[in-house]
């Protein structure tokens, strides 16, 4: 059986397939909220173990903020920017923006 990347099926998919394309742009929101949490993390020098300790969590818990499963208050979101030495900064703009 021929592996085949997710990257690739991602790029076909997101060429040929309306539904798809629509469900990811559904999702882009929490997937940006994640990626900003890893790059908080990556940029502190940060194991998610290590980020855990620091946040008086698990690990596990880090994991699942960092795959988008589950939305975080704005209170984990604090303690994840004093862990990394960051300030949490919510805004609101222009949906035209997006």
């Amino acid at each position: 059986m021929k592996e085949i990347k997710a990257s690739t099926l991602h790029k076909k998919w997101m060429r040929n397939e309306l539904t798809y394309r629509k469900e990811f742009a559904a999702l882009a929101n929490e997937y940006s909220l994640a990626a900003a949490m890893i790059k908080a993390r990556v940029r502190a020098g940060l194991t998610q173990e290590q980020l855990a300790k620091r946040m008086h969590t698990t690990q596990a818990s880090i994991a699942r903020l960092e795959s988008g499963r589950v939305k975080p208050s704005t209170r984990t979101l604090e303690r994840l920017a004093c862990a990394t030495g960051l300030r949490l900064r919510i805004y609101f703009e222009s949906a035209k923006a997006i």
